[in-house]
């Protein structure tokens, strides 16, 4: 998928290597440039969240799969909270504009990534995007990340918060089968509960004990972003989320999100070595 986490290294891609020393060298190599990489896009993010700070800008992070209803939560809540508060938000896709016109249609700034190949946003690229925001204006900032449940849990943005969406359709099994995304998660949002009348193998239950048996002590909340259902406890927690981070940069305090670097590595490695 991109060069920059270890998607790339793959079994095609080594198999073509003359002999199992060359092999292990290559996934040295490999590991080496990786936690290089991640050690400078963390200095990036770094300088983000400072950006974010001084101008007490609330960040979050929304990670899934493609599909699950993303951009639709963010229509719902800027329709909800705009009157009050000023939002922004940063659109990652590997190509088109189309969600961030969707949310200009609601009369928010929204500036797209196009990531190419990139299977995932970086720090560097949501730096870049930061030129075209006016920060002192803006009370909360959406990134949209690209839609992957692997990649983005490892790349710190700058972000103050991580919210990850499960929708019914994938599945309730996704916690356990992409641990490294639902460990990084501040917020589980169980979305399009709408079809689960016509998806009734989801079990809600069985996707909040798979999270839990991860460790996690995140929320977990149910909504239909597209049918503007059980959206208030949603609302609450941004509402909460904003006023807390108000105090807290006025303490002189920051907050950084779980960050999961290790994905990448055990990713890189178990590529490179297979």
């Amino acid at each position: 998928m991109c060069d920059t986490c270890g998607c790339s290294i793959t079994p095609e891609h080594l198999i073509k290597l003359e002999d199992e020393s060359t092999k292990i060298d290559q996934s040295r190599e490999a590991i080496h440039v990786l936690q290089s990489l991640l050690s400078e896009n963390d200095h990036q993010a770094a300088h983000n969240r400072e950006h974010f700070d001084r101008h007490g800008v609330l960040a979050i992070n929304l990670m899934s799969s493609p599909g699950s209803g993303k951009t639709a939560l963010l229509e719902a809540t800027i329709e909800a909270l705009k009157r009050d508060y000023s939002i922004a938000v940063i659109e990652g896709d590997l190509e088109t504009e189309n969600d961030a016109k969707r949310i200009r249609a609601r009369g928010v700034e929204a500036v797209q990534i196009t990531t190419g190949n990139a299977c995932h946003l970086d720090a560097h690229m949501v730096h870049q995007a930061l030129h075209q925001l006016k920060l002192p204006d803006i009370d909360l900032l959406f990134i949209e990340n690209v839609g992957n449940l692997v990649c983005p849990a490892s790349f710190d943005l700058g972000q103050h918060r991580n919210v990850t969406l499960l929708s019914v359709p994938e599945g309730d099994d996704k916690p356990a089968k992409y641990p490294v995304m639902f460990r990084a998660a501040d917020l589980v949002v169980l979305s399009k509960m709408d079809l689960l009348p016509l998806l009734d193998d989801f079990q809600p239950q069985r996707a909040e004990q798979a999270l839990r048996a991860l460790a996690s002590q995140a929320p977990l909340i149910r909504l239909s972003a597209g049918k503007h259902r059980d959206i208030q406890t949603w609302l609450d927690w941004l509402v909460e989320e904003i006023a807390v981070h108000k105090a807290r940069v006025g303490r002189g305090a920051t907050l950084r999100p779980a960050i999961q670097p290790e994905g990448s590595q055990l990713h890189a490695e178990q590529t490179a070595l297979s």
